[in-house]
């Protein structure tokens, strides 16, 4: 008889979360997009072990995490660049690696950006709820944070591996810069703000904030935006990279694990691609700077 599957989590780290693409299309019934908050890193780890871009991977956050192959298994590492061992052995970021049964898969602590992606073939087979096996840390969707000890089973495997990987596609995914730039396209309720407060938000500069969280990217530093309206705002949906103003002034941009709905003024909205991929991997401290997008 054969012995398990899986990996085992010997050591979560700070947040190591199971995800994959989210679970759109249910904001009608309150339930959150989330999934992987750099998709590009995470579409690039499963690409490395021939997997469909919708199997689900593991997201750490900075100070990575570290595994037991309980049977050989092919995995890889991308995002936040870090060192990745195999049983003590330096290994392979951002290329595919072939692990024997037993063996220990470390993943250290990132040396630039914030979230490294965890694949392995076969994707990890945790129950799906409402099409995904996304972890959503605002309604509680999904799989319960990773914990020591966790088993974790894996999906049946596809195609082969990537061989010989575009070495500058895995280190451009989880790169992090001194400033992270967002374009972002005015509405729908940038008439709440004065001229003034908007044409300042093109010429100033903001921090990333640690009080930034799979919800949103929060800032500091940086001047207030103030209102060219008073009174309430009825609640409206919010959708992925929405910047939303608080009392406070200070822009929040929206990411995966975001609310649907939300009362404070959206003044734009940073489309989805690579730089809401670099919001993901923005530290603390980080500086923050917002360019018009399209045509305002």
């Amino acid at each position: 008889m054969s012995g398990p599957h899986g990996l085992l989590v010997l050591r979560a780290g700070a947040l190591t979360t199971v995800q994959d693409r989210g679970r759109p299309g249910w904001a009608h019934l309150g339930v959150p997009r989330s999934g992987a908050l750099d998709a590009g890193a995470h579409a690039l780890a499963n690409r490395l072990v021939g997997n469909p871009v919708d199997a689900a991977t593991l997201e750490t956050t900075l100070d990575g995490v570290a595994l037991r192959a309980l049977a050989p298994v092919t995995v890889a590492v991308t995002g936040a660049p870090c060192a990745v061992r195999a049983s003590g052995r330096p290994v392979a970021w951002g290329e595919p690696v072939w692990l024997p049964g037993g063996a220990e898969l470390e993943v250290g602590r990132a040396e630039s950006g914030l979230r490294s992606y965890v694949a392995v073939r076969g994707g990890f087979g945790v129950p799906a709820v409402l099409g995904s096996r996304a972890t959503d840390l605002l309604s509680g969707l999904g799989p319960p944070v990773l914990a020591a000890g966790t088993l974790l089973p894996l999906g049946p495997p596809g195609r082969d591996p990537a061989r010989g990987a575009d070495g500058a596609g895995a280190a451009g995914a989880g790169a992090a810069g001194s400033e992270l730039v967002l374009p972002l396209r005015l509405g729908p309720r940038a008439d709440w703000f004065t001229a003034e407060s908007i044409a300042g938000l093109w010429r100033s500069g903001y921090r990333v904030s640690a009080l930034s969280n799979r919800i949103g990217l929060r800032t500091e530093a940086g001047p207030p935006l103030r209102r060219a309206r008073g009174g309430e705002l009825p609640s409206e949906g919010m959708v992925l990279g929405a910047v939303q103003v608080p009392p406070d002034g200070l822009p929040v941009v929206f990411l995966a694990d975001h609310p649907v709905t939300g009362g404070y003024p959206v003044i734009g909205v940073i489309p989805e691609g690579p730089p809401l991929d670099a919001a993901a991997q923005a530290r603390p401290g980080t500086g923050v700077r917002f360019v018009r997008a399209g045509r305002n």
